[in-house]
């Protein structure tokens, strides 16, 4: 399977800025896209950024602006910078990442998600 591992989440006042990282491991598996979703209490889990392994970009309307998402200097990573953070971006910000677990065209499709990295705006 394939497993991910998210860091960079903290704490920091409005208007302050966060860069997230996101690492993907395992054998033998390709990624078509990587993501970053968030979800705040009570709330469901939405889409926060993706990037496709073409390097399109795609950004929720809430944050587009502010906030850039691009792949890392390793294989298989994404991070996500996070500029004029406000108060409501405060909320669990999960990695997402999905593919197929092989280069054969039936190759089964996988789909992780990491454990979350919490991020609070707040003075």
């Amino acid at each position: 399977q394939v497993q991910l591992v998210e860091s960079g989440g903290g704490l920091v006042q409005p208007g302050g800025s966060l860069r997230l990282s996101c690492a993907a491991s395992g054998r033998g598996f390709i990624v078509d896209r990587m993501a970053w979703y968030r979800q705040a209490p009570g709330k469901e889990r939405d889409l926060v950024a993706s990037i496709t392994s073409g390097g399109t970009t795609n950004y929720a309307d809430s944050v587009r602006g502010r906030f850039t998402v691009s792949r890392g200097n390793a294989k298989n990573t994404i991070d996500l910078q996070m500029n004029n953070l406000k108060p409501e971006d405060t909320a669990v910000y999960y990695c997402n990442a999905r593919g197929k677990m092989g280069v054969a065209i039936e190759s089964p499709d996988f789909g992780s998600w990491g454990q979350g990295t919490q991020v609070t705006v707040s003075s």
